[in-house]
């Protein structure tokens, strides 16, 4: 698989931008001092309008949200040390994407992760090949070619070399995020099943995040798997 994709040197897209500051000058108000009003009253509004700039508004943060954030940290399998949780991945981490809330994660073995690079996966516990999952692949600093990658990455993954021979399309499309890094996104639709696929490199490695669902969950989760498909992004 290696021998297919190519490793120049990166290419990196840099853009400068200037930002523009304007000055408003708000005239001072003229104060009037008639008809003051007498000390308790002005000391009662004085706390109210305290109490009103200090309460604190309503926290985002604080209301639930349907996804959770996975951190991963695409460790070899060498140094792959544990199963479960990623409160302890977060600064290490390499990647991210969202997990529709209530789904599992599926451990992942040292000897799968060394087979085929898996390194992260979850699932929906009311039907299980409804799922996410990413792999990966060391020293890689560029894409080759969309069909290329495609193809490499059906090679070690059985179930995707399905899904894709059973297709009825499949789409390819080539997007840059906001720093101007390269992914490779494809989608597979087929009679059975639909797969969304997200490809990149960083950090001297090829990254692979998979959505797949049966084509019935497809249609009724569309837009919760669509969510998490685009929620997958590196940290470099």
């Amino acid at each position: 698989m290696a021998t297919i994709f190519s490793s120049p040197p990166p290419i990196f897209s840099s853009s400068s931008s200037s930002t523009t500051t304007t000055t408003t000058t708000i005239s001072k108000p003229y104060l009037s001092f008639k008809h003051q009003q007498p000390l308790a009253t002005t000391l009662t509004a004085a706390a109210a309008i305290a109490t009103i700039l200090t309460a604190s508004p309503p926290s985002l943060a604080a209301e639930s949200s349907p996804y959770n954030i996975y951190y991963g940290t695409a460790a070899s399998a060498a140094n792959y040390g544990g199963y479960g949780g990623n409160s302890n991945k977060k600064d290490s981490a390499e990647y991210i994407y969202e997990v529709p809330e209530g789904w599992k994660e599926r451990l992942i073995s040292k000897v799968e992760k060394g087979t085929n690079g898996t390194d992260s996966e979850f699932y929906n516990p009311k039907k299980k090949t409804e799922r996410e999952y990413l792999t990966f692949l060391s020293g890689f600093r560029q894409l080759a070619p969309k069909d290329a990658v495609l193809n490499n990455l059906a090679l070690s993954d059985v179930n995707l070399q399905d899904i894709i021979s059973n297709a009825d399309n499949v789409s390819t499309e080539e997007v840059k995020d906001e720093k101007g890094q390269v992914y490779y996104v494809y989608e597979i639709d087929g009679v059975a099943f639909h797969s969304l696929i997200s490809v990149t490199c960083a950090n001297n490695k090829l990254y692979a995040h998979f959505v797949n669902a049966p084509t019935p969950e497809w249609n009724r989760d569309k837009d919760v798997l669509t969510h998490v498909h685009k929620s997958f992004k590196t940290i470099v």
